[in-house]
């Protein structure tokens, strides 16, 4: 046993967190890649096709709805984050570029918290913000993520822990003690930033950032809900209507399955999301519920991406045109055309003086 117990701290001084971090999300997608090929197999294509073509059109603009809501919440993100650091001046419409582009593109890429945070950096460095500045805006929105997903996790699971088990495989009374435990950790944590108020950093010469008091981290988790119900509600329209779940039930499954994604750190949780989904509904017929997937990514993730990257060119060409523009436009001072006279021309000028005064004799 104590030999077992050294192997993490071996493991930490040999490889570092961040390694460690690249080999977890490599054993997860690994899993997640065999568990899909082995669901996958056998999956007819056709029945997929007749699936996502069989979808009623109301049914997709409902839950386009539920996305564009959704993506229109995280924007409240950059917002209250801004506000946090002290960068009220910023304006909305800003926060609201920065934080759809850099999620839309951060989704799609994978590592969302170095791709993301390279494209609000873009955005935000015309404004006034620098590096720091943004890795504060970066760790605020993080926990605004994390406590919503703690605050729904736990109400679900403490509500239907059977669904959990579809998951995780633990029995239902286990489930519901993780979700109210997480119920309690989330109360500690906001009467903890109630008390007084909390500064966390990495020391005098670094960054440090102020804690949201009670009222703005219950804000912030409402917030949390808000993007995480539309997300799941979204889900929920385009499942296939036989047989009937839950929709809390199906919220539980789809939220563990997309924290499965992003802890993988793949593109869009892809594959590891739809293997947790296609794992935990085992009701449903394999190739309707691949279609309702499909269609979900296609609402989600590729359709933001397309809008994200098409106003990300769009800025930098305006950008640049107004830097044109500013080059063009800049007055040049008449007097800067004239010669300049230097100290080693003297003897030349004084040459020319004396042909000037022969030529008046």
């Amino acid at each position: 046993m104590t030999g077992l117990k050294l192997i993490p701290g071996w493991l930490r001084a040999r490889l570092g967190w961040h390694t460690l971090g690249l080999v977890a999300s490599l054993v997860i997608i690994g899993i997640a890649v065999f568990v899909l090929y082995e669901m996958l197999r056998h999956i007819r294509p056709r029945e997929v096709l007749e699936a996502i073509s069989g979808t009623e059109p109301w049914r997709i603009g409902v839950a386009a709805l539920f996305v564009a809501g959704a993506y229109f919440t995280l924007t409240f993100y950059d917002w209250f984050a801004l506000r946090t650091i002290g960068k009220p001046h910023v304006p909305y419409r800003v926060a609201a570029l920065a934080s759809f582009t850099s999620y839309s593109i951060g989704h799609n890429i994978g590592f969302s918290a170095f791709t993301g945070g390279t494209v609000r950096y873009r955005i935000y460095s015309a404004h006034g913000l620098g590096a720091v500045d943004v890795a504060k805006l970066c760790f605020i929105t993080g926990l605004t993520f994390w406590l919503g997903n703690i605050a729904i996790l736990g109400l679900g699971i403490t509500v239907e822990p059977w669904a959990a088990s579809a998951v995780d495989h633990l029995p239902p009374w286990v489930n519901r003690l993780i979700g109210l435990t997480l119920l309690a950790g989330l109360a500690a944590y906001v009467v903890w930033v109630g008390l007084k108020p909390r500064r966390i950093g990495v020391g005098k010469g670094h960054w440090t950032v102020t804690l949201p008091g009670w009222k703005l981290t219950l804000l912030q988790i409402v917030i949390g809900i808000i993007d995480l119900s539309f997300c799941a509600a979204a889900m929920y329209v385009l499942m296939p209507q036989q047989p009937f779940i839950d929709p809390i039930a199906l919220g539980v499954v789809f939220i563990s399955a997309t924290l499965l994604g992003f802890a993988s750190h793949a593109p869009g949780g892809l594959g590891v999301f739809d293997a947790a989904m296609l794992v935990a509904l085992p009701q449903f017929e394999t190739e309707p519920l691949l279609g309702a997937l499909l269609l979900l990514r296609l609402l989600y993730y590729v359709t933001p991406f397309a809008i994200a990257l098409a106003l990300m060119g769009a800025r930098e060409l305006m950008m640049s045109r107004r830097r044109t523009a500013a080059t063009k436009g800049v007055s040049v001072d008449p007097l800067a055309a004239l010669p300049v006279i230097k100290p080693d021309a003297a003897p030349d000028d004084a040459s020319g003086k004396d042909e000037r005064r022969r030529a008046a004799g």
